[in-house]
């Protein structure tokens, strides 16, 4: 149940995308859905790949590089959807940042075991559980 949750929240994520910036497009929900399926399995077969043989101008850059890595893996899924569509790099790097920031807050609302959790903390940073 948490990858599907999970694969929704990249939809989601790649939907909020390109209404806010000009150079990526997606033609419906269905070509959302493909394009995170797609880019799921790129992250999980080529990013680990990716990160290793950049690692040295990863670690110059404090991590900053992944970014390009992300905006690579994007193009290359924009590639296969042909409802999904990028004008370029650097619209694939502002995605990318985009996808991040929206997927990890979303992300964060997800437990280990897939389900929707929110906890409430107090002044002090403690939480409820």
């Amino acid at each position: 149940m948490g990858i599907i949750i999970r694969w929704l929240i990249l939809t989601i994520a790649i939907i909020i995308a390109s209404y806010l910036l000009n150079g990526i497009r997606v033609s419906g929900f269905l070509s959302a859905l493909s394009a995170a399926a797609i880019l799921g399995i790129l992250n999980a077969f080529f990013r680990p790949i990716l990160i290793m043989l950049t690692l040295p101008l990863n670690t110059m850059t404090l991590g900053i590089f992944t970014f390009v890595i992300n905006a690579i893996l994007l193009l290359m899924a924009s590639g296969v959807i042909s409802g999904f569509e990028l004008d370029g790099f650097w619209p694939a790097l502002s995605g990318s940042l985009v996808i991040s920031v929206v997927s990890w807050v979303l992300n964060s609302f997800i437990n280990e075991h897939g389900k929707w959790e929110y906890k409430k903390t107090d002044n002090n940073g403690n939480g409820d559980n």
